[in-house]
């Protein structure tokens, strides 16, 4: 259940005048830099309430939409110990990750450069262009929950069997031309 404005749908217990300003903003494409200082912020600012919305299944990750505009969507994710996503593209929308709990490791790859290999801490935020591809896991033995960010919003991911299998250049997907209501409906049925 969110509070529904114009093109602007916020979850009802973040939507303080902060995120609005944030999410309010014009903007039909978000670069990675302003992913990450949303995500960083929306992590820091709204950690008590973000907190109190955390649930944890055994079966897969957890997710639940924060907020979506024509240009960019925000979710809240958690991860056990363990649980992690299967190597994947964006289909050529940027996106970022902030750490809200626990620690989360990735391995990324850009097309034609090397695997790597980094551990994001709690506080720790990350932005990553369309050309970016990776898998994230949760690797410690606490819980952990992360806010993630992409843009333009619901451009399906490509996933891969290893991160040695990306191509040399990854196309983008087309980003879906449809009414706000439309994004809105397909965001509660497919999740991040």
């Amino acid at each position: 259940m969110t509070a529904l404005t114009a093109e602007l749908d916020i979850h009802p217990e973040l939507d303080t005048a902060s995120l609005r300003g944030q999410l309010s903003q014009e903007r039909p494409l978000w670069t990675p830099r302003q992913l990450r200082e949303l995500t960083f912020s929306t992590a820091t600012e709204l950690a008590g309430p973000l907190t109190g919305l955390l649930r944890y299944v055994p079966e897969q990750r957890w997710w639940l939409r924060l907020g979506l505009t024509r240009g960019v969507e925000l979710w809240l994710l958690t991860w056990l110990p363990g649980q992690g996503t299967q190597p994947h593209d964006h289909g050529g929308a940027a996106g970022s990750f902030a750490v809200l709990t626990g620690r989360l490791t990735e391995s990324y790859r850009y097309p034609g450069g090397p695997i790597r290999l980094v551990a994001h801490d709690t506080g720790t935020a990350v932005g990553f262009g369309a050309g970016h591809a990776h898998q994230v896991t949760n690797t410690g033995d606490v819980p952990a929950a992360s806010v993630h960010a992409y843009s333009p919003p619901l451009v399906p991911t490509r996933q891969y069997a290893s991160l040695a299998d990306i191509p040399a250049e990854i196309p983008p997907l087309p980003a879906l031309d449809l009414t706000f209501d439309q994004l809105k409906a397909r965001a509660d049925l497919e999740g991040p």
